[in-house]
């Protein structure tokens, strides 16, 4: 049955649930299982995760060596991991380099560190343009990067999933960690944002 709200729904949410419906119908899944999973990347696994690993490589240029080197050992220092992310590759952007991410034949993605990924990274137009037209890509997403920065684009897969580890903002040396965690956004950890300068002493609204 069609209604408003579905069509409002982004298509992959459409299908997801009227397969949950099937499969819950054929006693295979319990709803109240994927709700608890749900709820636990979500609540307990999300950007703010990935967001204290950025904010720990921006204070501590030992331990953000070891994360551009072995991104999961280094996670793991922190306490981080799990599955979905067998081996986690962590590029870093400069004021010269920017990296972006794509899943082009599914949506692979470090759930661990960011949570569920967003409906945009996992639609057909995102995966198959950001590796043809990427600068056009990000620009109809709110980033227009200058022409004298080199943007590289990572394909993730099953095997290995990517992280950007975005340039930290100026103006502030000042911050702490937990303030400095309160900055990164999901988007720049996936490169299709970039962190600006923080107003008002540094803290997000």
């Amino acid at each position: 049955m069609s209604d408003k709200s579905s069509q409002e729904k982004p298509w992959q949410a459409v299908r997801i649930e009227a397969m949950e419906s099937l499969l819950a119908g054929a006693g295979i899944i319990d709803p109240n299982r994927v709700d608890d999973i749900v709820h636990h990347y979500e609540k307990n696994v999300g950007p703010h995760t990935g967001a204290r690993v950025v904010a720990h490589a921006w204070v501590d240029s030992g331990f953000k060596q070891r994360l551009l080197r072995d991104g999961l050992a280094a996670c793991a220092e922190l306490g981080i991991g799990g599955p979905e992310t067998e081996y986690l590759k962590v590029v870093e952007n400069s004021a010269t380099v920017h990296n972006v991410v794509v899943c082009t034949l599914c949506s692979c993605y470090p759930w661990p560190i960011l949570g569920l990924p967003p409906a945009w990274y996992k639609s057909s137009a995102y995966r198959s343009r950001i590796v043809r037209e990427p600068r056009r890509v990000l620009a109809e997403m709110g980033l227009a990067l200058p022409p004298q920065v080199t943007l590289r684009v990572w394909d993730s897969v099953s095997e290995i999933r990517y992280l950007v580890l975005p340039e930290r903002p100026a103006n502030t040396g000042h911050l702490d960690e937990t303030a400095l965690a309160a900055l990164v956004t999901r988007d720049s950890m996936i490169g299709v944002a970039r962190l600006s300068a923080p107003e008002h002493g540094g803290t997000r609204p």
